[in-house]
């Protein structure tokens, strides 16, 4: 994977991958227009440059106003949003982009996910009307969000645009080995959500003890964890003291006992499992 700077860094910067910084902010239940909007203006303002929604979050529109509000320009920010599994019939997928960009204020976005491989999905017919809109300057990338290996690689053969990354569910819970090594062979880059297992790894005995060798949060050394495997996070957070916690953990370099430790362990638990899903 194109990885550039992904080392530790201090909180004021962020490493990034193939233009995508490695650490965003995600929007998902942060539904009340005001503090979403907020949340993303606080974001910013602490030095985050990726923002990640979708249109089934019902935000797009506070998303957008965060950014506005913002001393930030657009475009130093990487902005994702994602078209529901209702309107990936291609004339809905075209109608329903352009609808989200209207919401958030933006002339594009820098990544366009497909949310699930479900319901009215087809792997051509979609990605061509992806393809379209990244012909039309309307989204810098494209995107797949949920996609086991068999579907990743049928949409990588079936778009015409390279597919830059798949947001899935990955923590140290949920560490999607295979799907990893799909991703590297394919060059795709891995975006994790619920990369704290909505607030799992609190509860890890092996994080908790490499946490207070650290003199950091749970939070921070799943994160760092992530990092070091080349792995993009994108944690929810709404308020300015989990959003800031979040950022520092960029200043945070893991030694290679504390990536075996969390590596080494054996409980599994999915968070995200809808009856839709692929492996369901």
């Amino acid at each position: 994977m194109g990885t550039e700077d992904a080392t530790a860094a201090a909180p004021e910067t962020c490493p990034t991958v193939d233009g995508m910084p490695m650490l965003g902010l995600g929007t998902w239940q942060n539904e009340d227009p005001e503090q979403c909007a907020e949340s993303v203006r606080t974001a910013l303002e602490t030095g985050y440059r990726h923002i990640d929604t979708a249109q089934i979050y019902e935000n797009e529109a506070a998303v957008g106003e965060g950014i506005a509000r913002a001393d930030v320009d657009r475009e130093e920010v990487f902005l994702a949003t994602k078209i529901w599994i209702s309107n990936l019939e291609p004339d809905d997928v075209l109608e329903t982009a352009r609808e989200s960009l209207d919401r958030l204020g933006v002339e594009y976005v820098d990544l366009l996910y497909v949310h699930w491989p479900a319901r009215t999905y087809d792997p051509e017919a979609t990605l061509e009307a992806f393809s379209q809109l990244y012909d039309e300057g309307l989204i810098e990338n494209v995107g797949v969000s949920n996609f086991e290996p068999e579907q990743l690689e049928e949409a990588i053969e079936s778009c015409d645009v390279p597919i830059l990354a798949n947001q899935v569910e990955l923590h140290p819970m949920l560490p999607q080995q295979e799907l990893r090594e799909t991703c590297e062979q394919h060059d795709v880059e891995l975006v994790a959500y619920s990369p704290l297992a909505r607030g799992a790894v609190f509860d890890q005995p092996e994080i908790q003890e490499i946490a207070d060798k650290h003199d950091a949060s749970e939070a921070q050394i799943s994160l760092a964890w992530l990092r070091e495997a080349g792995v993009t996070a994108i944690p929810k957070a709404t308020g300015e003291a989990h959003i800031r916690d979040n950022w520092a953990s960029l200043a945070l370099e893991l030694a290679q006992d504390d990536i075996d430790a969390i590596d080494a362990i054996e409980e599994r638990s999915r968070e995200v499992d809808p009856d839709f899903a692929p492996w369901n």
